[in-house]
């Protein structure tokens, strides 16, 4: 036996070990609650054998009882609840067999060669990672908390592979083949009675603790639940050593199974997961967030990361090999219909990282990269330009001196910010109201978007209803400073615009761009700076002479 086998057997025993303490954990539970019941038998068969007679031993018999009948009442109520719990599911994009049966394929092959059990179905999420979930409780699944539909069940044991869907548009097939490996060599593990039992005991004590927290219940409903928290609170208490420990040991054994399946090649695989993370975290929150800031989501997030990574790797030169890894095939080519998925993930993305609607409609509609431009940018910096002059209009300031009253310029802004004694804060707090005004008039949730699924025919999302899913804010909230900052610098660009030819565009790594004679022009966030935090227009002056801007003209608004 190899050193990997022992390390693996080790492993192996050591998470079943802490599975078998988890169900003591549970065992111990059982006996506490059986226990009065147990001593009422006792005291009542001693009677009955003429033993521990008279009337004080009459009414300690009945009082054991009915703490025993309580006690009992009130455990088995709360298993019921525990058992009924519903543990909450990732929010993913479920792939079905005859949409990607070159993937099931590829990850069955996998399975079989690592000795494991293959998954029982796969879904995509919109993230750099890659998990086993356990979709099989008593109580059923859901996505969401606070009722709705449940998510589909699996047919059997073996849990659901979710993969990061950034991979497959970025890896290749063998790297996304390395890179599953480990995480596909964990059903071994999950397949474990044990380690299954554990599992399902410590997620129905989590999803109660979690419905313990849900709002909306009244005294009455509410006391129960909030009981039923408590109890298993503690549980979750006495359990959380146990559990982590197991699932370390069960991650470190699949780990070990997994070096014998291509592991030179994961190794250089891990690299490109570390580009994957970058490129796909620059073009949410560069490129993304101000399309969903727009009402817009991209409906190509998987596709554009190709070229946001291609852009950061010709910058950065992180990615050695570049050109001949893109000659080999990429691992979106397992999906029979890459476009479909893609635009699921992206609106699903649109949902956790921005908390969008569901359903398309004239305030929240899809967009392509060819269209992002002048759909995003352009409408961004005028609708930005716009909200800028109305809070100068609500502030009394008056306009330019050398400028038509009557139309809005940026030599407004630029004489107000660099007026002597000008309140800038008062401006940037007129911003930052502004901006919450219209983020509440944001359009609310509708019927689940249809959107088809990844070659299945159906509504991908629709397993989650049409609420908010659970948000996951890429960036904290902007101070007023920034915004006005912002705002300042749309004010510009529109200028630059209409008045000196430039045009919007799209930088893959920091989003909306300027062109100035078709090259960007990423120097105007220090001049703004200067005139918004310290009130000195000259650097910006100079920048808007060497472009060509006229700050006299009148802008465009929205």
């Amino acid at each position: 036996m190899s050193g990997i086998d022992v390390g693996e057997e080790l492993g192996a025993r050591a998470a079943q070990a802490r599975a078998l303490a988890l169900l003591r954990i549970r065992s111990r539970a059982v006996a506490a609650v059986i226990t009065p019941a147990a001593v009422a038998v006792v005291l009542f068969a001693a009677g009955a054998q003429g033993h521990l007679g008279g009337p004080v031993w009459d009414g300690v018999r009945w009082a054991v009882l009915g703490v025993a009948v309580v006690v009992l009442l009130t455990a088995a109520a709360v298993a019921v609840a525990i058992a009924r719990a519903r543990p909450a599911v990732s929010p993913t994009v479920p792939v079905a067999e005859e949409g990607a049966p070159d993937l099931y394929r590829l990850v069955r092959d996998l399975a079989d060669r690592l000795g494991v059990p293959a998954p029982s179905a796969m879904a995509l999420t919109p993230d750099c990672d890659s998990w086993l979930e356990d979709r099989t409780h008593r109580g059923g699944d859901r996505g969401r908390r606070g009722g709705g539909k449940a998510a589909p069940a699996a047919k059997d044991t073996a849990p659901v592979l979710v993969i990061g869907s950034p991979f497959l548009w970025w890896m290749r097939v063998a790297e996304l083949r390395a890179v599953l490996a480990p995480v596909v060599a964990g059903t071994g593990s999950s397949a474990h009675p044990d380690i299954a039992a554990a599992r399902r005991f410590v997620r129905g004590l989590d999803a109660a603790v979690a419905d313990a927290a849900a709002p909306g219940r009244g005294v009455l409903r509410g006391a129960p639940v909030t009981f039923t928290g408590w109890v298993a609170r503690l549980l979750l208490r006495a359990c959380r050593e146990h559990a982590a420990e197991m699932e370390r040991c069960v991650a470190a054994t699949a780990s070990m199974r997994a070096q014998g399946v291509d592991y030179a090649l994961r190794i250089a695989a891990q690299e490109q997961v570390g580009l994957a993370y970058a490129g796909w975290d620059r073009l949410l929150t560069r490129v993304a967030l101000p399309a969903w800031r727009m009402g817009r989501w991209p409906s190509r997030l998987d596709a554009g990361v190709v070229s946001a990574l291609t852009e950061l790797s010709r910058r950065d030169r992180l990615a050695d090999g570049f050109a001949s890894r893109l000659g080999e095939r990429p691992a979106c080519d397992l999906l029979e219909e890459p476009g479909a998925a893609d635009e699921a993930t992206s609106l699903l993305a649109a949902r956790l990282f921005h908390g969008g609607p569901a359903e398309s409609g004239p305030d929240w509609a899809p967009v392509d990269w060819q269209q992002y431009p002048e759909e995003v940018v352009d409408r961004k910096w005028r609708t930005e330009a716009a909200r800028l002059h109305r809070v100068l209009d609500a502030m009394g300031v008056p306009p330019a001196s050398a400028a038509d009253p009557a139309v809005p310029t940026l030599a407004r802004v630029m004489e107000h910010l660099s007026g002597p004694g000008t309140p800038g804060e008062e401006l940037a707090a007129g911003i930052g109201a502004a901006v919450a005004r219209d983020d509440a008039r944001a359009p609310a949730p509708g019927p689940a978007q249809q959107t088809a699924a990844a070659g299945a025919g159906s509504d991908p999302l629709d397993v989650w209803g049409p609420d908010p899913l659970p948000l996951f804010p890429l960036q904290p909230p902007r101070t007023g400073t920034e915004l006005l900052a912002d705002h300042v610098a749309a004010m510009v660009c529109c200028a630059a615009v209409d008045t000196a030819g430039a045009a919007p565009g799209l930088d893959w790594l920091d989003g909306p761009a300027l062109l100035v004679d078709g090259e960007r022009r990423a120097d105007l966030a220090t001049p703004v700076l200067s005139l918004v935090e310290d009130g000195d227009p000259d650097p910006l002056r100079s920048w808007l002479a060497e472009v060509g801007v006229r700050c006299d003209k009148p802008v465009r608004l929205v």
